[in-house]
């Protein structure tokens, strides 16, 4: 079946089960590291946990992002994704989980990182991918986007069934982490993408708990990973903006 995509979607015209060709496409592009969100400048925090000793080789590493998906802002993250998904691109909803979702940056840097990409993502996305309704949402959720809803404001009007939005982010969001890794310690590609296999079964659990999870759900204890971040703004030589 040849799918047809246009410059301008109505909600709903690619709402497949499972996701359909030109859904996953709009996801590999969006989530790629060449979309223009600005995800390469922005470690987490592991910039100063690898100055501090704390992540210094594959096995740390791997632990590290393992503890943020499962316990931290991957769990977190995700929690405001589905949540904001299931708005269903309604302005006023989705300006509230926005609104929460901004409030909840532990730090300078955090929130730095979580509204400089989510406000790339809309832009670069409005441009390239529209919506019908895609300059009301822009307008209701203002001048600071979290990364999550954003992804999940324009899945949701593509059509895109949350499953797999929901792991493509998580996917993204872990491999950024480890790629940040990787270039840190230094370590090589390979020990990279063993960490990136290793993690394919946090993602999936944390994705599948998220994705029917209230907002009272939200919350972690990857304490040291907001501890890191906040220790990152005031670290003397810094290649990464978190």
């Amino acid at each position: 079946m040849t799918t047809t995509i246009t410059p301008i979607i109505t909600r709903g015209t690619i709402m497949d089960n499972p996701i359909n060709n030109a859904g996953l496409y709009r996801l590999m592009a969006w989530l790629s590291p060449s979309y223009p969100v600005g995800a390469f400048a922005y470690s987490h925090g592991i910039e100063w946990a690898v100055e501090d000793g704390r992540v210094t080789d594959e096995a740390t590493l791997a632990a590290w992002v393992e503890s943020i998906v499962r316990h931290g802002a991957g769990w977190s993250d995700a929690v405001l994704f589905s949540n904001a998904y299931r708005c269903d691109g309604n302005p006023e909803t989705l300006a509230e989980a926005n609104d929460f979702a901004v409030a909840l940056a532990p730090s300078t840097e955090r929130h730095l990182e979580t509204t400089a990409q989510g406000m790339a993502f809309v832009k670069a996305t409005k441009d390239a991918w529209p919506w019908a309704e895609a300059e009301d949402v822009a307008g209701a959720l203002g001048s600071e986007i979290a990364y999550p809803v954003a992804v999940a404001a324009a899945s949701s009007a593509h059509g895109i069934p949350l499953a797999p939005a929901l792991n493509a982010y998580l996917h993204g969001f872990a491999a950024n982490l480890v790629s940040a890794g990787v270039r840190l310690i230094p370590l090589g590609q390979s020990a990279g993408q063993r960490i990136l296999a290793g993690l394919e079964g946090a993602i999936t659990e944390t994705a599948a708990a998220a994705e029917n999870a209230s907002i009272d759900e939200i919350g972690g204890i990857a304490v040291l990973s907001d501890i890191a971040a906040m220790q990152h703004e005031t670290q003397y030589t810094r290649l990464f903006r978190s």
